[in-house]
C-alpha cells in the first residue's frame, strides 16, 4: 500500500520546490508532512517520536538554508524523516530500512542532501565543524548546521566538539532540539540546566524583548547588533548564570524559542544566517508532537514502536499459539536481579539504554544499584572501572555497535590494571534494519585481541545466565565479555537453575564423522537445524558449541583436529580477526593440517534488512551452512547421489 502525500507535500521533490510557497503555507506543510510520516510509520515500521518532534525545524531549515549548499548535519538520524521525505526520497519512503531499501539514517551514499553518515549521537558539532572549517578554508561562504538533541548532547563528543567550536570563528549553527528525551529520558546535570533555562520565566520574557529590539535596529547596521548583543549578554548574567555554559565555550546563545512555530523558526534561523561566528539556538520541542498517543503516552514505547492502529495508537503485536522464547535482552535484565538478590557487589550499569538494554528492570528493582550515566559509553567503562577498584561487581551493558567508542577505556582502564569488569555486549552481530551503524560485527576481533579479557557467547539463554552467574564469582584482574545477538532465544523455559561455568570449555552438541561444524553463540542454532537437514542427504556433521573465543578450549579443538580433516566454523562476527581465525591460529601453531572454511561476515559494509536476510546474504544462515558442508564433501556428496 502506497501512502499518499497531501496536495502540497505531493509537490514538493527537492527544498527548490519548497522554496517556492509561500511562507504562510508553511503550517500546512507541517501538517502534511507529520501525517505522512505518522501513515508511513504505522504501516511499515520504524523510527516515530523523534521526526515527529522535528517537523517544523525541518521544514525552516530547508526554506531558509540553501541545501545542500548549505550543509545540514543531523545527530543520530532518528529525527531525519522529515528530511529524507522533503529531499527527493517521498516516493521511496515506504521501503525504509526494508532490504535493499532506504536507510532509517541519513548516508552519503543516498543522497547529496545527507551531508555526513550518522547512526551513533553526539557527532553532529564535530562534523559540522569540520566542514566548516574546510570551506572557511577554501573561502566558501555556504552555511554549516548541526541540529542535535538534548540526549545526544549529553555524550562527551559534544562537548568537545563545542569546546572547539567556540574559537574558531566559522559560520556554524549548532541548533539544540530540546525535548527532555533521548531514547530513555534523559539523566544528569547538563538535563537539569535545560530545564532551569526553559522555565525561567523572567529570562525567557526578557529574551523576547530583546529578540524585539533586534528586530527593530537590525536596519542601523552593525553597532545596533553589537549593542543588542551587549545587552543580551548582561541580561543573561545577571538572570541567567546557567546560560553562560554555552557562552563560556564562547558560542552565542539563542532561545529558547518553540521549536513548532515553523513561521517564528523561519524568522529565527533567517536572523541567525546574518550573524557571523559559532552559535546554538536552543528550540524546545514535544517528542512525537502531533500524534497524541505519543505525546501523552511512553515516549520510549513510540521512540520506534513496530507497526500500530495510527487511529487507536495499539501496537501491533504477533499473536502466538504456544509460549515463545524471550529475548536475550530481557533474559539479562531478569537475571542480573536474580544474582544481585544474592551477591550485594553487583552493580549494573548502562549509557543510556536501559530499556533497550533491559537494565531498566534492575533500576526498578534496585534503584541505587542500576545507574543510567547518560550517552557516554567512554565514561561508562572507566566508571565501571572505578566501581571494580573498590571490590564492587560491574555488569556494564553496552550495545556491541556503541562499546567500540569506548575500546581505549577497556584497554587502558580495565584491562591494564586487571580489573575484573563484566561487559554485556547487546545487539552483537547483525542488527537488522537498522544497518551498518548499528551491527556488531567486530566485537570478538577486537575483545580478543586485548590481555586480560575473557571473551565469550551463549548459544541459548541457559548458557548467558551461566555465563553471568559465572561472571560474578570472585577471580583474578580479568575482564569478562559476554556477548548476545538482538531478539528472541530458543527457550521458553528459560529459567534454568545457573550453574558456575569452567571458563575456556566448549562442549560437543551431537556426534559425526564427515566433518565438524564448530560455532560460537547464538548462531550455533543454525546449525542444528542445518546437521538435521544435512542428514537427511547422508550426510553427519559433528557439531561443538565453543562457547569461548578467549581462552579457546584447547583440549577440545585437539580433539577435533585429530579426528576431523574438514572444518567449518560459524560466528556472526568479521571474519577477520574473528572466531574462526582464533581457530586457525590454533592450527598452525599445534601443527594440525585440515581443510577449514570460515563462515561469518566478510571484510565489506553490510546493509540494513532482517538478521535472517543478511545472514543469508553473507552466507552463515543454514542454506549457508548446508552448501558449504556439501562443498566440502563434493566427492561424498555425489556419491550419495549416484547410490540413490
Amino acid at each position: 500500500m502506497l501512502i499518499q502525500p497531501g496536495a502540497l507535500l505531493a509537490e514538493i521533490n527537492s527544498p527548490d520546490d519548497l522554496k517556492k510557497l509561500d511562507q504562510t503555507q508553511l503550517v500546512q506543510v507541517c501538517d502534511e508532512l507529520r501525517q505522512f510520516i505518522v501513515d508511513n510509520v504505522s504501516v511499515y515500521g520504524g523510527h516515530f517520536g523523534a521526526s515527529l518532534g522535528v517537523v517544523e525545524l525541518t521544514v525552516a531549515l530547508h526554506y531558509i538554508f540553501n541545501t545542500p549548499e548549505d550543509q545540514i548535519v543531523w545527530d543520530v538520524g532518528h529525527q531525519a524523516y522529515g528530511h529524507k521525505v522533503l529531499t527527493g526520497r517521498r516516493e521511496v519512503f515506504h521501503t525504509n530500512r526494508l532490504y535493499k531499501g532506504m536507510s532509517g539514517f541519513p548516508k552519503r551514499k543516498e543522497s547529496e542532501f545527507d551531508t555526513f553518515g550518522v547512526g551513533h549521537s553526539s557527532t553532529s558539532i564535530s562534523a559540522a565543524l569540520g566542514m566548516a572549517v574546510a570551506n572557511k578554508y577554501k573561502d566558501d561562504k555556504r552555511q554549516h548546521i548541526a541540529v542535535i538533541g538534548d540526549g545526544a548532547m549529553t555524550g562527551g563528543l559534544a562537548f568537545e566538539g563545542m569546546n572547539h567550536a567556540g574559537v574558531s570563528d566559522t559560520n556554524m549553527i549548532i541548533i539544540l532540539n530540546d525535548n527532555c528525551m533521548s531514547i530513555d529520558p534523559n539523566v544528569g546535570a547538563l538535563k537539569d540546566y535545560l530545564t532551569d533555562v526553559t522555565t525561567s520565566h523572567t529570562y525567557n520574557k526578557m529574551r523576547e524583548d530583546v529578540w524585539k529590539m533586534l528586530s527593530k535596529l537590525s536596519t542601523f547596521g552593525k553597532s545596533a547588533q553589537e549593542i543588542i548583543s551587549k545587552v543580551e549578554h548582561s541580561m543573561k548574567g545577571m538572570l541567567l548564570k546557567q546560560s553562560n555554559l554555552f557562552e563560556s565555550l564562547n558560542l552565542r546563545y539563542f532561545g529558547p524559542v518553540d521549536g513548532h512555530d515553523v513561521n517564528h523558526l523561519a524568522h529565527v534561523l533567517s536572523d541567525l544566517k546574518d550573524i557571523p561566528g559559532p552559535k546554538i539556538l536552543h528550540c524546545v520541542t514535544v517528542k512525537g508532537k502531533g500524534y497524541k498517543p505519543a505525546e501523552e503516552g511512553n515516549a520510549t514505547k513510540w521512540h520506534a514502536p513496530g507497526k500500530f492502529d495510527k487511529v487507536t495508537g495499539e501496537v501491533f503485536k504477533k499473536v502466538h499459539d504456544k509460549p515463545q522464547p524471550p529475548k536475550y535482552q530481557e533474559v539479562f535484565g531478569h537475571t542480573i536481579v536474580e544474582l544481585a538478590e544474592k551477591n550485594e557487589k553487583i552493580m549494573g550499569i548502562t549509557p543510556a539504554m536501559p530499556s533497550g538494554s533491559s537494565m531498566n528492570i534492575m533500576m526498578k528493582a534496585m534503584p541505587d544499584r542500576a545507574i543510567d550515566v547518560g550517552i557516554a559509553e567512554q565514561h561508562a567503562v572507566t566508571f565501571s572501572a572505578g566501581l571494580a577498584t573498590q571490590g564492587l561487581v560491574p555488569f556494564c551493558n553496552i550495545y556491541s555497535t556503541f562499546m567500540q567508542r569506548a575500546f581505549d577505556q577497556v584497554i587502558h582502564d580495565v584491562c591494564i590494571q586487571d580489573l575484573p569488569v563484566n561487559f554485556c555486549l547487546d545487539r552483537a552481530g547483525f542488527a537488522g534494519a537498522d544497518g551498518p551503524t548499528h551491527h556488531g560485527a567486530y566485537d570478538i576481533a577486537y575483545m580478543r585481541c586485548i590481555p586480560n579479557m575473557i571473551v565469550a557467547a551463549p548459544m541459548n539463554e541457559g548458557e548467558l545466565r551461566d555465563m553471568m552467574y559465572t561472571a560474578q564469582l570472585p577471580r583474578e584482574g580479568q575482564a569478562f565479555t559476554i556477548r548476545y545477538p538482538r531478539g528472541q532465544g530458543v527457550m521458553p523455559e528459560w529459567r534454568t537453575e545457573m550453574k558456575k561455568m569452567a571458563i575456556g570449555t566448549g562442549r560437543k552438541i551431537s556426534d559425526g564423522e564427515d566433518l565438524a561444524i564448530l560455532t560460537i553463540g547464538h548462531i550455533g542454532n543454525y546449525a542444528i537445524e542445518a546437521k538435521e537437514q544435512l542428514a537427511e542427504m547422508g550426510i553427519n556433521p559433528a557439531h561443538y558449541d565453543m562457547r569461548f573465543v578467549k581462552p579457546l578450549d584447547e583440549e577440545l579443538l585437539h580433539d577435533i583436529f585429530r579426528n576431523f580433516k574438514k572444518v567449518i566454523t560459524v560466528e556472526d562476527g568479521c571474519l577477520m580477526g574473528g572466531f574462526g581465525s582464533a581457530v586457525l591460529e590454533f592450527m598452525s601453531e599445534n601443527g594440525y593440517s585440515a581443510q577449514v572454511k570460515r563462515l561469518g561476515i566478510p571484510d565489506a559494509i553490510i546493509e540494513h534488512g532482517t538478521q535472517e536476510q543478511l545472514h543469508d546474504e553473507c552466507n552463515f544462515g543454514v542454506s549457508g551452512i548446508i552448501e558449504t558442508s556439501k562443498a566440502l564433501l563434493g566427492a561424498k556428496v555425489k556419491a550419495e547421489i549416484s547410490n540413490n
